[in-house]
């Protein structure tokens, strides 16, 4: 990509150190004008600083948006209607919010007249691969910079030369330690990589985990909660409604305080590697079995087989970065329909890091029928002579194949 062809670029700022690099690094080597965008998705930082490190910079065009809401309801909500789990553990939450940060900076680029963004995603990770998909997907002629493919700055020390040099204020020690662990979190989940994690059979030590108590040290009487489901989204938690943010993040408090949510995985990146990575994502532990629950209830069989199959096809695409992608939308069609009828509520149990299901009701799309169920008399509600049938029909290729091999 030649340089001069670049007049303003949209970076997905954080004020921290990469990224106050790379704002000083685009201005030298591009010659550019910068804007900057920085995304509140529940982080838990405060913004404001970013904006005073920018304006600092001489930046003119600051964006700092408020995207909570939008988060949980327009990508967490729908990804849990399908109950998406990456290889039987991983709640996808670093990989849910890249596709909303990468949209975000394309409206910003349409908004401002910008012929490029710029992320400070390193040429390693899954991360780079999420943004740049979703930005062609949605502006296939945008000029995209990924300065961890293009510099030479690839150790914190370099970053930390780099900034000294250019006079650029970062909070990070030169004592010849480096930060414990690269962190990412939003109001899905906190996540946690690096330092003494590189080694897979090291137990994380106790001080790392931010949200949640250990389960052993969680109280000693469990906590009884009833969550209400509407088309698959729950919209209630103990009878009071919530917009999806204010919910979520008040399951995050609860389950935290029970020890819920957990989980140290290694995780097949889409770039090839194996990556050991923790998480704590207490509020989706709990959203996650209570749905399946309500589901359980309300969902015809089949339906539930078959999402059931789709699934990890669709939580590989939201891993990999395909949300804004043809499949993905089929896939969401198809599971959307199904949640039509997923109402009701979930009761749960939380107790030491576990999620246990107690009851579940839906007044209006409960498939339980107690009178066929039932192992008492159930009145001619169910004839059991008919599985004699049943049996020898689904037998019969079974005994065929018997003979055969006799």
């Amino acid at each position: 990509m030649a340089h001069s062809a670049i007049k303003k670029v949209v970076l997905a700022y954080s004020g921290g150190l990469d990224t106050s690099v790379i704002l000083q690094w685009l201005k030298e080597e591009y010659d550019c004008e910068v804007v900057t965008f920085t995304a509140d998705i529940g982080q838990g930082e405060e913004l404001e600083p970013a904006r005073t490190k920018a304006t600092a910079a001489g930046i003119k065009e600051i964006y700092i948006d408020d995207l909570r809401e939008e988060f949980v309801r327009d990508f967490v909500f729908p990804m849990f209607r399908a109950n998406a789990i990456y290889e039987g553990e991983y709640l996808l939450g670093t990989s849910i919010a890249r596709p909303l940060i990468a949209k975000r900076l394309i409206e910003i680029a349409a908004a401002t007249g910008a012929d490029a963004i710029a992320h400070g995603a390193t040429g390693k990770g899954n991360d780079q691969v999420r943004f740049e998909l979703t930005a062609y997907a949605l502006n296939p002629d945008i000029k995209i910079i990924a300065p961890w493919r293009e510099w030479n700055l690839l150790s914190r020390e370099k970053l930390m030369d780099y900034a000294a040099a250019h006079g650029i204020a970062v909070e990070m020690k030169r004592d010849g330690t480096k930060s414990p662990y690269s962190m990412d979190a939003n109001l899905l989940h906190i996540s946690y990589e690096g330092y003494d994690l590189e080694d897979p059979w090291i137990e994380p030590g106790a001080d790392m985990w931010r949200w949640s108590v250990a389960p052993e040290a969680a109280p000693d009487q469990p906590l009884t909660i009833e969550l209400t489901f509407e088309q698959g989204d729950a919209v209630a938690l103990n009878g009071q409604r919530f917009t999806p943010a204010a919910l979520l993040a008040e399951l995050n408090r609860i389950g935290g305080a029970q020890g819920i949510g957990r989980s140290d995985i290694v995780e097949n990146r889409y770039v090839g590697m194996k990556s050991r990575g923790c998480y704590e994502t207490p509020g989706g532990t709990i959203l996650l079995k209570a749905h399946r629950a309500i589901e359980s209830l309300t969902l015809d069989r089949e339906a539930a087989h078959l999402k059931d199959e789709l699934m990890p096809r669709y939580a590989s695409l939201i891993y990999n970065g395909y949300w804004f992608a043809p499949e993905r939308y089929m896939l969401q069609a198809a599971i959307d329909q199904t949640q039509t009828v997923v109402n009701g509520e979930v009761r749960l149990k939380l107790y030491k890091g576990n999620v246990m299901v107690v009851g579940r009701k839906s007044a209006t799309n409960s498939l339980f029928d107690a009178s066929i169920a039932t192992f008492e008399e159930d009145a001619g509600a169910y004839d059991q002579k008919d599985a004699t049938g049943f049996i020898r029909l689904n037998a019969l290729r079974l005994r065929v194949a018997g003979r055969k091999a006799r």
